[in-house]
């Protein structure tokens, strides 16, 4: 409908033959159409209603004009008054319902197009209602009526690209294009599919087929930058943007609009919740990008409640789906919200189209995840791991799916690549990092990481791992030491047990050879900290040997 060239008005004269008619200066206004400079044609056909030369079919110009300017709303009102004329030409409905569409308004564009006479024009339209509607029985009713015609060819592939099918609408726009070269905007179209399917390079390389004819094309320059954002940065996308800032005519609201909303992806949430909130439902990447900015902000409840009643159609509304209620499951220790988050990521992961994707295979590691299936997990993140080296939450993701599976020193080296501050601070993060420390026999940084923490539940939560972990594994210098802490913090007697077998340990390993006697030192001075009847007998053995052997306590 977008590369309609023609109304839709049956009885409107072709340009030929207004040609022919002389003393009219219509050719003015078929030359500012063959431009599709619609603000010049509006300008020219409101001075004729001005002066008085207004034409039969001036309004029907009008409605044209707007509508293809993207005025939606004053199309509208120009459509609207021509209904309410008693000879209003029935083919002026359909034009009606076209407007109503590309305003939302899709129950009254349904039944403005049913008023309208048959026609390959109301059917497309209809064929679009039915998908906005899912009314699949509808849907195929008007796919049926469908020709192998041009414009019901590209109606068609607009639906495969709508219902993600991208390569199925690229097959029908390189078909179109092997026998229409001239139409050199369906490289555009194609360049999108591309970069809906991750291709960004191809898409490049599509797009400057028509870039070259048409540098100023705001949805091409758009798309160019949005390719930039996804091989390069958001720098290298607002550059591409600049030229496109400075030029954009004040009539094109559409394209501002999405340019404002790209400009806040590209800048990393910049500005997200002046611009996003009015665009939600108007551009439909909005309502997803605000939900990924309240994610990053942890505002997991806004992100929830923005994603609760949208019914997903499209990849990523499945996959962010899955991840708000994994958010939320997780935050609120809510196992319904996990369940959907896993039925979600298994949806995405194993469908046809997105299995061998990179989100697809993503979907599929967090699937794995929430089960707690990590060998599952590591297969699925080896396969993308080199698109991700740089990337902290991967890295997160991957350092603990390692670690899980018991490959300590890798999963180390890759926390230790992580950059975020916020990441470090987190108690999975430090958790983790401390029992690959304590396995890799590296106890005494797992202490740093303690030490550098300010007291809290989670510091507590620390204390108590690295007690243990360090216990099991014999290195009960750093085990003593924690729980040495635990119980000036709790005097439950679990913790003062726990200190006396790791002092106990230590001596053990002291006798052993496998502890530096200077040591014991401090054992002694840990365990006189505790008023237990139980110290006394084990200080006196222990000073008893320290005496024997000379060791200085």
């Amino acid at each position: 409908m977008l590369s309609r060239a023609k109304p839709a008005v049956a009885d409107t004269p072709p340009p030929l033959d207004r040609r022919r008619k002389k003393g009219k200066k219509v050719p003015q206004l078929e030359e500012l159409l063959a431009l599709r400079d619609f603000t010049g044609a509006i300008a020219l056909l409101e001075f004729k209603r001005q002066v008085g030369e207004q034409e039969e079919d001036t309004d029907l110009w009008m409605g044209y004009c707007a509508f293809h300017l993207g005025d939606y709303k004053r199309a509208l009102e120009e459509y609207e008054a021509l209904t309410k004329q008693p000879a209003c030409n029935p083919d002026v409905w359909v034009n009606l319902a076209c407007t109503y569409f590309f305003l939302g308004m899709y129950t009254q564009a349904e039944q403005a197009a049913l008023k309208a006479p048959k026609s390959r024009l109301q059917n497309r339209l209809l064929f679009h209602l039915a998908h906005k509607f899912s009314d699949e029985k509808k849907l195929m009713s008007s796919h049926q009526n469908l020709q192998d015609i041009t414009e019901d060819q590209l109606s068609l592939a607009s639906i495969h690209y709508m219902r993600s099918h991208y390569q199925e609408a690229i097959d029908i726009y390189k078909r179109i294009l092997l026998d229409n070269r001239e139409y050199l905007a369906l490289n555009v179209y194609v360049a999108l599919c591309y970069y809906k399917l991750d291709y960004y390079d191809v898409s490049q390389e599509v797009l400057a087929v028509y870039l070259q004819q048409v540098p100023d094309s705001t949805i091409a320059l758009n798309l160019k930058a949005c390719n930039h954002f996804r091989l390069y940065n958001g720098k290298a996308a607002e550059a591409e943007l600049k030229n496109l800032i400075e030029n954009a005519s004040s009539s094109f609201e559409f394209g501002k609009e999405l340019i404002k909303h790209n400009l806040v992806v590209f800048r990393g949430g910049e500005g997200a919740l002046q611009v996003l909130p009015p665009l939600v439902d108007v551009i439909p990447e909005a309502r997803l990008n605000l939900v990924i900015y309240y994610l990053r902000q942890d505002d997991v409840q806004e992100a929830y409640n923005l994603m609760k009643d949208l019914e997903p159609t499209a990849p990523q509304e499945y996959i962010l789906k899955g991840v708000v209620n994994a958010a939320v499951g997780q935050e609120m220790g809510l196992r319904d919200h996990l369940k959907i988050a896993q039925q979600f990521f298994q949806l995405v992961g194993e469908s046809a189209s997105e299995c061998d994707t990179i989100p697809g295979r993503q979907c599929m590691s967090s699937y794995f995840f929430l089960l707690k299936q990590f060998g599952n997990v590591l297969i699925y993140l080896n396969s993308v791991k080199s698109y991700f080296y740089n990337d902290d939450t991967f890295n997160f993701n991957y350092a603990q799916a390692k670690a899980a599976t018991g490959c300590f020193n890798e999963a180390e080296e890759v926390f230790l690549l992580i950059q975020s501050e916020k990441i470090k601070r987190d108690i999975v993060y430090l958790s983790w990092l401390a029992r690959c420390y304590i396995v890799n026999k590296k106890p005494q940084l797992a202490w740093k990481l303690y030490l550098k923490m300010e007291t809290s539940g989670d510091s507590f939560s620390l204390l108590q791992l690295i007690a243990n972990d360090c216990y099991k594994l014999r290195q009960f210098y750093y085990s003593a030491k924690a729980f040495d802490v635990l119980e000036r913090l709790d005097s439950n007697t679990e913790y003062w047990e726990g200190k006396r077998g790791a002092c106990v340990g230590v001596f053990q390993m002291i006798l052993a050879g496998q502890e530096a006697k200077e040591t014991l030192r401090e054992v002694l001075h840990l365990l006189k900290s505790t008023g237990n009847s139980e110290v006394e007998y084990i200080v006196r053995v222990m000073k008893k040997w320290a005496k024997e052997n000379r060791v200085p306590v």
